[in-house]
């Protein structure tokens, strides 16, 4: 939610100043944080939606639990087309 933030980054963070944090699941506090009023994308969060339930498809238990090998293939075939 803050604008100097970027998944691409170091320590995902643009700001040089900025300290890295260590637990990003506790609380935590950056004097750089400065909120992004676009930082949530719909659009974005669809289609990491939609990828993340194509991978949990690709690699459920059904290939485990006797599916043909040319059907996982394939499977696999579509999420990049």
């Amino acid at each position: 939610m803050c604008r100097f933030y970027d998944r691409s980054a170091i320590n995902q963070c643009t700001e040089d100043d900025a300290e890295e944090v260590q637990d990003k699941e506790k609380v935590n506090f950056c004097e750089w944080f400065k909120p992004d009023s676009d930082a949530f994308d719909p659009q974005q969060a669809a289609l990491e939606v939609r990828a993340r339930s194509n991978l949990n498809a690709l690699f459920s238990d059904d290939t485990a639990a006797g599916a043909d090998e040319e059907s996982a293939s394939n499977s696999a075939e579509d999420l990049f087309r």
